[in-house]
């Protein structure tokens, strides 16, 4: 037998459905995880990603923020759309460049900025809010890269600060529309399902996009979640086997997928 095939059927997500929630563009990654940990990865995206449209503008506000104090990418998609709309982007020496966790620092890697903190422990707002280099923000000028909209939680912490805060918006979100075929898939997914979920936004579009036949199979399924946030949140939306990973990123998210199965087979 082939050795993929080999790995396909007794991985520790042999046999699940596992549904990935992130917009297309940066699923890549988690699917291929999937697959080689054996399970079958299924995309139904919470949202879609758009480039902001005014291009000239937002080139201009990244161009202005070059010499700011602190520089924020809350994403990887942060990252791809800001180097969309200016390629040789370049920070002063100051400049002390933050990324909301691993992901977002490799992205920025990939484009030549290699010196980016960080959060280890905690890979979200809350992580990213404990850097050293947000503490001390008093009239310091900073700028956050990211997308409208989501949590408010690092605006409102930036501004409590006192940090001169400007919002460079390089894309926005949108809701999905679902293919036929991908409601097919769902329709069609053999049990068991796991879910997989790191926005608060995602599981709106999914609850206001789905019929009610489709998000219910979901909801009787297991969800992995990245925060307890996220967990409270499923919880009243009748997800009733609700599991917490230590954070969004993939290895987390299918550590935890991995336990919440064998807690299934049980």
């Amino acid at each position: 037998m082939h050795m993929a095939r080999l790995i396909e059927n007794n991985g520790p997500l042999a046999g699940a459905s596992v549904i990935v929630t992130r917009p297309a563009a940066t699923s890549g990654p988690l699917r291929r995880r999937i697959r080689a940990l054996g399970g079958v990865a299924i995309g139904l995206p919470g949202s879609v990603l758009r480039a902001a449209p005014d291009r000239a503008a937002i080139r201009a506000a990244l161009v202005a923020a070059r010499s700011a104090d602190v520089a924020i990418f809350v994403s990887p998609a942060a990252v791809k759309f800001a180097f969309a709309a200016h390629p040789k982007l370049r920070f002063a020496r100051a400049t002390q460049v933050c990324a909301v966790g691993a992901a977002t620092a490799r992205a920025l890697h990939r484009h030549g900025i290699r010196d980016a903190a960080w959060p280890r422990d905690r890979q979200d707002s809350e992580g990213l809010l404990a850097l050293p280099a947000l503490q001390s923000l008093r009239g310091r000028r900073v700028v956050l890269i990211g997308a409208p909209g989501g949590r408010e939680l690092l605006t409102q912490a930036l501004r409590k600060r006192r940090a001169q805060l400007t919002r460079i918006d390089v894309y926005h979100r949108e809701a999905p529309r679902y293919s036929t075929r991908q409601l097919a898939a769902l329709e069609k997914a053999p049990a068991p399902l796991l879910l997989l979920v790191s926005s608060a936004e995602a599981l709106a579009n999914l609850h206001a996009t789905l019929t009610l036949h489709l998000f219910a199979r979901l909801a009787a399924g297991e969800i992995v979640v990245s925060s307890e946030r996220l967990a409270a949140i499923a919880r009243d939306s009748l997800f009733a086997n609700v599991h917490v990973a230590a954070s969004a990123a993939p290895a987390d998210l299918l550590t935890t997928a991995c336990a919440a199965l064998a807690l299934h087979r049980l």
